[in-house]
């Protein structure tokens, strides 16, 4: 992010008892929020019949990665509690697992295959009677598409990158989850295509995961202002053709990343966190 200073209109800086104006802003604001440490044990990984094919050959398997695709939310109210939200959510996992099908001297195959799973947290969203609409959301009466707005708060999560805990093989199926609940969008990380309708070897993984669930609602604010907050440096251009300043020059000024080259031991980073 850029530097800025909050700057007069004669480019003098403005102190916080030079009050201007008071503006009313549309923000959201959290109702409420909580913190997750979820261990997934056993989760499914689900491929496409050319990752199953893969599969079918493994002699042993390796974890490599994990990320989170995407997640699905639902925003319900709960009956008989006024101003309290069910928030349903489905997460989708892309794992990637190394595949070895011959010996230990063999490289492994990388396949990746989608894992889901699913959680429900309620939460306090306060209570609203207004549907709001929008002129940045384009509507086409020709197709028939006539979104309702409801007074519902908007569920936001916050995940960290999970941690792919461990993965085995085994020969059979523990799980009652329908492969075709996993949508097409998903699967299209993946190579396309369906889930592979048979197999005899199976993936499961356990991954650690940290997130934020929040419940938020768009209010109106009153806030103060002293007025508008202008950057105090210019965009230096790093092309040759655009800008007039030397390129090495600018390479001059970055840092010598000292840390890319001697990692950090674990005393020094025991003494960052006391320090903050």
């Amino acid at each position: 992010m850029a530097d800025s200073n909050i700057t007069s209109a004669s480019g003098a800086a403005v102190g916080t008892t030079c009050f201007k104006e008071a503006v009313c802003v549309n923000a959201g604001r959290v109702y409420d929020s909580c913190s997750a440490k979820d261990c997934l044990e056993d989760l499914r990984v689900f491929f496409n019949d050319a990752g199953q094919a893969v599969v079918e050959t493994a002699q042993s398997i390796k974890c490599r990665s994990v990320e989170v695709l995407n997640v699905f939310m639902d925003v319900e109210a709960i009956p008989f509690n006024k101003g309290f939200y069910s928030v349903d959510m489905t997460y989708y996992f892309l794992v990637t697992i190394d595949v070895y099908a011959g010996s230990s001297m063999t490289p492994p195959a990388a396949v990746q295959g989608i894992a889901v799973f699913s959680k429900k947290v309620i939460l306090y969203g306060s209570e609203g009677s207004v549907k709001t609409f929008s002129s940045d959301v384009f509507f086409d009466p020709n197709l028939g598409d006539c979104t309702v707005s409801t007074d519902n708060p908007t569920a936001k999560i916050q995940v960290v990158n999970p941690i792919l805990l461990s993965c085995r093989l085994c020969d059979c199926p523990n799980t009652p989850m329908d492969a075709a609940a996993i949508p097409p969008c998903i699967l299209q990380r993946v190579g396309g295509g369906a889930v592979a309708a048979a197999g005899t070897r199976f993936i499961y993984v356990s991954i650690g995961m940290f997130s934020i669930v929040q419940l938020e609602r768009e209010v109106q604010m009153m806030i103060p202002v002293y007025d508008f907050c202008l950057p105090d440096k210019e965009c230096a251009s790093g092309t040759s053709s655009g800008g007039t300043e030397d390129p090495c020059e600018l390479f001059r000024r970055i840092k010598f990343p000292v840390n890319e080259f001697f990692p950090p031991r674990l005393a020094e980073l025991d003494c960052e966190e006391s320090l903050s």
